[in-house]
């Protein structure tokens, strides 16, 4: 593919997969961006994908991937569909010479994410994970002080995405595991784990200590009018609250918690604890993830008083920013591609495999 600039950019053709939320995100992203036209669409549903085709312009719309992957005229494709099927379209696409933006978790664990990797890297793709939540502007202002040394060494951190009622949709496959690969860990929790070793500048994770829960779900509850474990088709057989101890390398620790059901205050919470040799610091996004913009403090002293702060924040740009960085890696050429080929979400789905491994052996793991 030739690189260029400016007004000569060379015309980016992508395919979007999966017509839900995520790719719907993904859709008003691409058309955002000057020099990429969406050229193919593929989803099940009839009438919402003619409705997102007209809307779009597209001029090919599928209701099976492997028929958009086998019609062509494509450079690119996301895949915002259910989990179990991000491995064989990835892997397809990749086989193909296809750049892959993948939503999140990268797969239903490490072995399906290892073929995703190893077809990046055979085929000498991109392959991206949309981990939309580092990219908020609270998380980026955090990242910026600790990155400066505001917080001196952190030690200790905490990071927690919990729900009072939000287990996923009526008759969903999130509640099945060989569809999702797990329940709230590996849903929302894999966020939580990818923001705070972000933040934390991705130390090594040594071992982990994880619980996991099914409390409320298969009572039928947690989620209030849009999940029903009594009406769903799928058996609710993941868990809806787990927390994992992590032991990092230099010494630091970390506590995630995931939830989509518990007995808590009824707005979702998105949050970031951390506590450093030379201060701490606390994001608290209520009502997550729609706020833009939450709640974040600096703890720190100066002459032995407070000077605890407020950083600014600017608004983040969510799944906007996800797709503009993938294009522009599809754009950078082969010095670039090599360093986008899926493997810091692979990390994290070895992570999520050895807690499920914890809670189920009830030990800790070590990796």
């Amino acid at each position: 593919m030739a690189q260029s600039t400016g007004q000569d950019l060379q015309e980016l053709r992508v395919g979007v997969v999966g017509i839900g939320w995520a790719g719907q995100q993904h859709l008003k992203a691409y058309d955002a961006l000057e020099g990429v036209r969406i050229v193919s669409l593929a989803g099940m549903e009839q009438e919402l994908r003619g409705t997102l085709q007209a809307e779009y312009a597209i001029p090919n719309a599928f209701s099976d991937w492997s028929e958009m992957l086998e019609h062509g005229g494509l450079d690119a494709v996301s895949v915002a569909v259910p989990t179990f099927l991000h491995a064989p379209i990835a892997v397809a696409a990749l086989e193909r010479g296809l750049h892959v933006l993948s939503e999140k978790p990268i797969a239903r664990n490490a072995a399906e994410g290892q073929a995703m990797v190893q077809a990046a890297r055979k085929a000498g793709r991109v392959l991206d994970v949309a981990f939309n939540h580092r990219r908020r502007g609270d998380i980026r202002a955090l990242k910026g002080v600790i990155d400066d040394g505001g917080l001196g060494r952190p030690y200790y951190a905490k990071a927690s995405w919990l729900r009072r009622s939000g287990i996923p949709t009526i008759g969903s496959w999130f509640t099945n595991p060989e569809l999702a690969g797990g329940g709230p860990l590996a849903d929302i929790g894999v966020h939580a784990l990818d923001y705070a070793l972000h933040l934390l500048g991705e130390p090594k994770v040594l071992a982990v200590s994880a619980a996991t829960h099914s409390e409320l779900g298969p009572q039928g509850r947690g989620g209030g009018r849009q999940y029903s474990a009594l009406a769903s088709s799928h058996a609710f057989e993941v868990e809806d609250f787990a927390s994992a101890f992590m032991r990092l390398e230099g010494g630091g620790t970390l506590l995630i918690e995931a939830s989509w059901a518990t007995y808590r205050e009824t707005d979702d919470l998105l949050d970031f604890t951390v506590y450093g040799t030379d201060g701490g610091a606390e994001l608290k996004v209520q009502g997550a993830p729609f706020p833009p913009v939450g709640q974040l403090r600096v703890f720190t002293d100066k002459d032995g008083e407070s000077a605890d702060y407020v950083p600014p924040v600017l608004p983040g740009r969510a799944h906007d920013a996800v797709v503009e960085d993938f294009v522009t890696a599809v754009r950078g050429g082969e010095q670039v591609w090599a360093g986008h080929d899926g493997s810091l979400a692979l990390y994290r789905a070895r992570i999520i495999d050895a807690c499920y491994q914890s809670a189920r052996e009830e030990r800790e793991v070590r990796l």
